[in-house]
């Protein structure tokens, strides 16, 4: 059998890993849209590397739009067979990819009025909410820690990776040439002191791995100081300076956290007295579907469910649902604070709010989590003094702050604890992926470090024959 890495190589986003036995059988896993790489998104968007219509099975580690985005397109050119996934990957990805297709079609739309008058060539959208919505119905749901028959030669295990609610390591149990061989893929792993969520889960021991590693050369600061340090910021931003605290949050995990930090200041009276704005639709429907698996929290919040039912909520927290009351907060005066996807602030509503507040020094753009480079938020993160949002130039203003102890994705110890229940000598390879180019190549010196004897950096579309 062969694998070939057609997204994530050496770059951060477009999760695609295409397995072809000595059969003919393919296994895609993950079919995630590339996500703030410039010019080149766009390109890389448009083009698998392979041919839709000849994939077999697809397997979904979790819902995240670099993960899950591009299943709408392979749809679209041909693919109808089973997406398997966990239950709740099953509830994100259906939200999700609806969002995706909505803000392509609204920023489409908003970009092709300027080309429009340009005499340029106007924009179409990479899929349709019909497209997206025909997704829905192919995935199928596996349980955690349960072996699935996918085709007479692979069965497909989940287990917890405490990324996001429903993220999953996958494990490939796969017969072939009368032997069996275990491929294990990461997903995306979370932390092991995570806010809301249970650690990661130990694994079988595996012949091949492949694993993400966008931390894999740092450190995350204590998550325990992560409530201190927002309170700091609102109190610097909203009482100090009277201005606005604008968060760029993804709509699932770090939006829920931020949501599990405020209810904490509340119910220890610390919070300042100002409106807290959620100005995202697919926010609400995530937040519910958050709710809806208890199971997954960790020992303290389930605790906490005691005596909180809803850790999530407290007084002065609106959700803003409609486009006319997004743009009614620009004409909110009062210190506030907004809280609006996406994460890396390179689409969606928070682009806006952006644009709208980025002139005045009494404001602040707050990052929590992961920006590529290339994204709005990655400039503004690097200290850039001037940012172009929607073709127009924006001198910043404001000041522009970071919660690096926020992101859901582990660092280089966790990414370590996470392989620790493998003997690497009985790794035949591993493969580095989901990571910018340098992070990668330095976890792969980590890890050589570590015992693992064949370690990869895959560039992109490249092939490995697998023993």
């Amino acid at each position: 059998m062969k694998i070939t890495f057609h997204g994530a190589a050496r770059t951060v986003t477009g999760s695609k890993h295409l397995l072809t036995l000595d059969s003919g059988t393919t296994i895609l896993l993950d079919c995630g849209m590339f996500q703030g790489l410039g010019k080149e998104t766009e390109v890389l968007n448009k083009d698998f590397g392979f041919d839709a219509s000849v994939i077999d099975h697809v397997v979904l580690s979790h819902a995240h739009i670099d993960h899950s985005g591009l299943l709408p397109k392979l749809v679209k050119e041909g693919y109808g067979n089973a997406i398997y996934c966990t239950p709740a990957t099953k509830a994100l990805t259906a939200i999700l990819l609806e969002d995706s297709a909505v803000i392509q079609r609204d920023d489409t739309k908003f970009i092709n009025k300027k080309r429009a008058k340009q005499g340029l060539p106007l924009y179409e959208p990479l899929y349709t909410l019909d497209d997206a919505l025909s997704v829905i119905p192919l995935l199928e749901t596996v349980d955690y820690d349960e072996w699935q028959r996918i085709c007479d030669e692979v069965d497909v295990m989940f287990t917890d990776a405490g990324h996001i609610i429903g993220s999953a390591a996958v494990h490939l149990r796969i017969r072939e040439k009368n032997k069996i061989t275990h491929l294990t893929f990461s997903g995306d792993v979370g932390r092991y002191r995570d806010v809301i969520l249970r650690s990661p889960e130990v694994f079988p021991q595996a012949d091949y791995i492949i694993i993400e590693s966008t931390y894999g050369d740092k450190l995350h600061e204590n998550i325990a100081n992560s409530t201190d340090t927002l309170y700091s910021w609102i109190r610097k931003t909203c009482v100090e300076r009277k201005g606005k605290l604008l968060i760029p949050a993804f709509s699932v995990g770090r939006t829920q956290e931020l949501l599990y930090f405020l209810n904490q200041l509340y119910n220890e009276r610390e919070l300042p007295h100002v409106p807290v704005f959620v100005d995202s639709p697919l926010s609400l429907e995530a937040t519910s579907v958050v709710k809806s698996y208890p199971e997954y929290f960790n020992s303290r919040v389930k605790k906490l469910l005691l005596t909180d039912n809803d850790p999530f909520d407290f007084p002065g927290l609106k959700f803003i649902k409609s486009v006319d009351e997004s743009k009614a907060l620009n004409d909110f005066k009062q210190p506030c604070i907004i809280i609006s996807a996406s994460g890396m602030a390179d689409a969606g509503r928070i682009k806006h709010h952006i644009a709208n507040n980025i002139h005045d020094e009494r404001n602040t753009i707050l990052l929590v989590g992961y920006c590529e480079p290339h994204t709005l938020g990655g400039k503004l993160m690097t200290g850039a003094k001037e940012v172009r949002i929607y073709g127009e130039y924006f001198e910043v203003k404001a000041e522009v702050g970071s919660m690096r102890s926020m992101s859901a994705h582990g660092d280089y110890e966790d990414l370590s604890q996470f392989l620790g229940c493998q003997s690497p000598e009985l790794v035949k390879k591993l493969f580095v992926v989901h990571g910018e180019e340098e992070v990668q190549l330095e976890f792969q010196r980590r890890l050589l470090k570590k015992g693992f004897r064949d370690v990869e950096v895959p560039h992109m579309h490249e092939s490995f024959n697998l023993d």
